[in-house]
């Protein structure tokens, strides 16, 4: 393999990733970041934890 060969490959390939990179740049400053913070929804009533028939059939059956 030449050395001519290789060092043209490392270019091309330094190259397309220099490319990349800089596309990304690109679209990164060109959208403005999401500052507003997320909007926090409140649980609906009732939505926590139940000591249903279940849940009870399953406390017995761990005991000891």
């Amino acid at each position: 393999m030449s050395t001519q060969s290789s060092s043209g490959r490392r270019s091309f390939f330094t190259g397309i990733g220099a490319l990349a990179a800089a596309g990304v740049a690109a679209k990164m400053a060109s959208s403005p970041p999401d500052t507003t913070p997320p909007a926090e929804a409140e649980p609906p009533p009732g939505s926590g934890y139940r000591l249903t028939e279940h849940i009870q059939k399953y406390y017995r059956t761990t005991k000891i």
